[in-house]
């Protein structure tokens, strides 16, 4: 574990001095194919390096009800990977004009008149397998059966205070954790394996693999 964190951390210096040299706008507008994700308040990093997918997956399907223990459905994107939402997600919730999701993946949801409602929330959330985030914690969510749900906004609150995320994972919705483009930085890695200098003196690790070990996060799946 520790020599994936020595090798996460070298990967993230190399990514910053080659982002050195251009405009810091670009890069957190421009997400890279391969990141780390970090508090932008602290720069403490919520994740390991993940590969850009084109899109955002399907959900799985997942037969939650026929299920013995209750407990997160299949993660909508793979670990080791991350794709940026391009529709709205979250709160503000309003009535919509016709019938429909409320937001992607999430289903239909309706106001206390029986009127179907449809997110205002911000887009271009990154989208993660909860399993893959690292040092966060459940600050509050939304009332569910055994879950969280993404119905109050952001609910994932990093090691120094800053809520940066919003963690899914009812048993009857998709199990998913969205960071907030405006509260985590996306940080360029490129892999030191392929630096020479780093090579030469680093030799015996392993092979850079996805970021931390599966299912560590998985055991605060609940809200």
């Amino acid at each position: 574990m520790e020599d994936q964190r020595q090798r996460d951390e070298a990967g993230v210096r190399l990514g910053r001095e080659e982002a050195a040299a251009t405009d810091s706008g670009m890069v957190e507008r421009a997400a890279p194919e391969t990141a780390v994700f970090a508090c932008a308040a602290c720069g403490a990093a919520l994740t390991g390096p993940l590969k850009r997918l084109s899109a955002v997956p399907e959900a799985p399907c997942h037969a939650w009800w026929e299920t013995e223990e209750r407990g997160p459905s299949p993660a909508t994107v793979p670990s080791g990977c991350y794709a940026i939402e391009t529709e709205p997600y979250g709160p503000p919730l309003a009535v919509a004009e016709a019938p429909g999701p409320v937001m992607p993946r999430r289903g239909t949801l309706h106001d206390t008149d029986g009127r179907p409602l449809v997110s205002q929330g911000p887009r271009g959330n990154i989208v993660i397998n909860p399993d893959d985030s690292r040092g966060l914690t459940t600050r509050h969510a939304s009332a569910a059966c055994c879950g969280a749900t993404p119905d109050g906004g952001l609910n994932q609150v990093c090691a120094c205070g800053t809520l940066v995320a919003t963690l899914c994972s009812d048993c009857c919705l998709p199990y998913e954790l969205h960071l907030s483009p405006d509260h985590v930085r996306a940080l360029p890695y490129r892999s030191p394996a392929s630096d020479p200098a780093w090579r030469a003196g680093a030799a015996s690790l392993p092979e850079a693999g996805a970021g931390v070990p599966p299912g560590a996060g998985r055991a605060a799946w609940r809200g």
